[in-house]
């Protein structure tokens, strides 16, 4: 009877590929707003989500120190956050910052805010957005109202496609059974959006409220002071 041989190495763990964060920036030379670009995560968790985005980051803005979020639609908030070659430290601001964007500091470089495109958000959808949020020509628009304005869209769309199974008029082709629908005006997505500051966008001193780390500081609110300029920076 033949001996069998039993293999007992350990199966090769598979390499962990870390999807590219999608992101769009304004390019370089853009006339400064409130938005730097935009971010589309695939989930809440920035733990997970995180290191992708300063990875993809760093060639264009430097290394990125710390982060701060709005805990309304973010479940965990770490403060501390493993990136490539550095830890991340993470603060959360509930009132002062908008529910939507994302505030990234580099003490060396300046800071950047990003739209948060929420992750069950479809394509379409988050392409108008990421277009929007990186647009220097039109009205310069807060993180939320980017939101409001595209839900309007979304309304619109989903009623029209409700709209199409039960409609009547159905115009038959000459010579033929079947019908194309005549001619239906589209939805007016154009709503605009009143423009409003946030009072995150009122620091008085980095140092100052980034101390406060995992909490909103008191001093952010305070003052009148705008925001400071920030370089702007492309794809």
């Amino acid at each position: 009877m033949s001996a069998t041989a039993i293999d007992r190495r350990p199966p090769l763990a598979e390499p962990s590929v870390r999807p590219a964060a999608r992101i769009a920036l304004k390019p370089p030379g853009s006339t400064p707003g409130l938005l730097d670009g935009a971010w589309w995560p695939r989930s809440r968790d920035l733990l997970r989500e995180l290191p992708a985005l300063i990875d993809a980051l760093a060639p264009r803005w430097g290394r990125i120190t710390r982060v701060a979020v709005n805990p309304q639609h973010w479940p965990v908030v770490p403060r501390r956050i493993p990136v490539p070659g550095h830890v991340v430290k993470a603060g959360w601001f509930k009132d002062e910052q908008d529910p939507h964007k994302l505030l990234l500091l580099s003490y060396t470089a300046g800071r950047w805010d990003l739209l948060v495109i929420p992750p069950e958000t479809g394509p379409a959808a988050a392409a108008r957005l990421m277009a929007a949020a990186t647009d220097s020509t039109g009205p310069q628009l807060t993180a939320t109202a980017l939101m409001t304005a595209e839900a309007a869209v979304g309304a619109a769309e989903a009623a029209v496609r409700e709209a199409e199974p039960v409609r009547h008029d159905m115009v038959p082709l000459p010579g033929r059974h079947d019908a194309v629908p005549s001619p239906v005006p589209h939805a007016d997505d154009t709503a605009t959006v009143p423009h409003d500051t946030s009072a995150a966008d009122r620091l008085q001193d980095r140092e100052e409220a980034w101390e406060y780390e995992g909490g909103a500081s008191s001093t952010y609110a305070a003052t009148g002071q705008a925001r400071p300029d920030r370089p702007l920076m492309g794809m």
